[in-house]
């Protein structure tokens, strides 16, 4: 899993009151995760390293989230938004953890599958609706959300190939942002912010829903795959699109290695004394 792979903030020092007060939500957030895998496990009859797996993803998800805190966050806590999308991830996570297990074929474990995703996916919305509500957006809590979105969309895209209505190009939905973010290393253009964009959020919802259909026990053999097709398609030309327009925007300019130029004179002006 990857969090935070683009980010530049100073990690914190362990005296931080911020990096403190994440860590107390993070230690808390034991709580709900261990809720929902121990009820994933009794449902499912899944082994008790299942568990084990879940703590291990939390607590890897943990050790980087802790890694890029910044200096200040808003907020009690790691931040009412931030808060949500923590919650989101002790659903999330769990679901993570059932991609090491056989037997995703069970009508059982797909119809779980497709019922904690729902809710994961339904409450994507929720932390920035939060953020804007209270005042405390950040970018740390944006990259901390979509870095989420993402380990779900891939956690998804690996249990629709295990389940088996689809084959193994549909986990191209889950693996096109790591991918992204892998050719920046190589193109330093495509690490440029992108402007804010309501076709990327509609084509993050398409990838999710088709993926859910694609793991429903009880959606017809052919319309797995054409749903799945059509996301990784929408998903593709989403991705050129940002990859164009990043290729084409003017480079940023630094202060420290290209200072503004002068103002040219106004013509019939006199020199002005310093």
């Amino acid at each position: 899993m990857v969090f935070f792979s683009a980010m530049t903030v100073r990690p914190s020092s362990h005296r931080d009151p911020t990096f403190i007060r994440v860590a107390r939500d993070l230690c808390i957030g034991l709580v709900p995760l261990s809720g929902v895998a121990w009820t994933l496990r009794a449902a499912l009859d899944l082994p008790a390293i299942y568990l084990l797996q879940v703590v291990g993803l939390y607590l890897a998800a943990g050790a980087l989230i802790l890694r890029e805190v910044p200096n200040v966050l808003p907020g009690p806590g790691s931040g009412p938004a931030n808060r949500v999308t923590l919650a989101r991830a002790t659903l999330v996570l769990p679901l993570g953890a059932l991609a090491f297990h056989a037997g995703l074929e069970d009508p059982l474990l797909r119809w779980t599958v497709v019922a904690v995703g729902t809710l994961a996916l339904m409450l994507d919305g929720v932390d920035g609706w939060v953020a804007r509500r209270t005042g405390t957006s950040t970018a740390f809590g944006a990259r901390l959300d979509m870095e989420l979105d993402a380990f779900l969309i891939l956690t998804l895209s690996v249990l629709a190939w295990r389940a088996g209505p689809v084959g193994p190009w549909i986990l191209g939905l889950g693996a096109m942002r790591y991918l992204f973010v892998a050719a920046a290393r190589i193109w330093p253009a495509l690490q440029r912010e992108l402007p804010p964009s309501f076709r990327r959020k509609v084509v993050c919802v398409i990838q999710g829903i088709a993926l859910l259909i694609c793991i429903g026990p009880v959606v017809p053999a052919p319309l797995p795959g054409l749903v799945g097709a059509a996301a990784l398609g929408s998903l593709i030309l989403s991705f050129a699109t940002d990859a164009v327009w990043a290729f084409r925007a003017p480079a940023p300019v630094d202060p420290r290695r290209d200072p503004a130029p002068a103002a040219p004179p106004i013509p019939g002006a006199g020199t002005r004394a310093a």
